[in-house]
């Protein structure tokens, strides 16, 4: 069923799990994701960056939620890293049903009044908003926005960013990056910066990034205050390696349904990972 991100998320937040949001930039990966969420019995945040929605067209988000309604998990199609107020009421007027405004870079006072702007004009419409404080690392040119170095993010602020803005999930730094992890840190969460934030702040927090981070910090995150969880590079990482081994096999294959089967596979392989760890599976039960 086709729902929103609140929807989801305040599920979660009440039962102490995390939902994945899985970045995915076509089709295939689309419906493995979907696929995969049914098997496990699992909610689902369908996301796509708007540098994704040009790749791909408008034409396909029409297709998500058609797709979502249809399912028998609950399912929230999320325009991520929304860059300004405009570009989020494109997402809005595409059919998103959840949106992210990312002003984490500008000065704080711009990043309230612009999350709040994003937040007044969304709810009208009843799409549910994630804004985001505090900056995540970014690696690659492949990442979404972000900075050399984590910026972590301040307790005090949250409180009155999520006062002031009325968002419905909060995006938080503490301890991730977009992309790989750099080769030269040890990768680590601020678990007891998490729970301080979580204990003042109670709307559902966001993880972004995560990749090279060990599965057990994660997992305790998602048991301590993180109620939505990001996963790009791990899926696209899996899907295009074997995408690879596979046209590696045989240089005349060309068909799509010769190919991409595997490679939906392998990533279907990692994403069920993901669900388990993040206490997930299962739960769609509760909606």
């Amino acid at each position: 069923m086709l729902t929103t991100g609140k929807a989801i998320l305040d599920v979660a937040n009440e039962h102490s799990f995390a939902v994945p949001a899985f970045n995915i930039s076509d089709w295939a990966m689309f419906k493995g994701i979907v696929e995969i969420s049914e098997e496990t019995d699992a909610p689902l945040i369908a996301a796509i960056h708007p540098d994704e929605v040009r790749h791909v067209g408008p034409e396909m988000i029409t297709g998500m939620i058609g797709r979502a309604h249809t399912s028998r998990v609950p399912i929230a199609i999320h325009w991520d890293h929304g860059a300004g107020y405009e570009q989020v009421l494109q997402g809005i007027r595409y059919g998103f049903t959840s949106v992210m405004i990312d002003a984490s870079m500008r000065p704080f006072e711009e990043n309230v009044a612009i999350s709040k702007r994003v937040s007044d004009a969304a709810h009208v419409v009843g799409v549910s908003v994630e804004g985001e404080l505090g900056t995540i690392g970014a690696n690659d040119s492949y990442a979404e926005a972000g900075a050399a170095e984590i910026i972590y993010t301040d307790p005090d602020d949250a409180v009155t960013f999520v006062e002031q803005t009325g968002v419905d999930s909060l995006a938080i730094a503490i301890g991730t990056f977009h992309g790989f992890y750099p080769a030269h840190l040890k990768p680590a969460l601020k678990l007891d910066l998490l729970k301080e934030i979580k204990s003042r702040v109670r709307i559902p927090l966001v993880l972004h990034g995560g990749s090279n981070n060990p599965d057990d910090e994660i997992a305790e995150a998602a048991r301590t205050g993180i109620n939505k969880i990001n996963i790009s590079t791990d899926i696209k990482v899996a899907y295009h390696h074997k995408m690879r081994e596979v046209l590696g096999q045989d240089p005349k294959l060309r068909e799509p349904n010769a190919i991409q089967p595997a490679c939906i596979a392998a990533m279907k392989e990692v994403a069920a990972q993901k669900i388990e760890l993040f206490g997930a599976a299962g739960k769609a039960a509760l909606y």
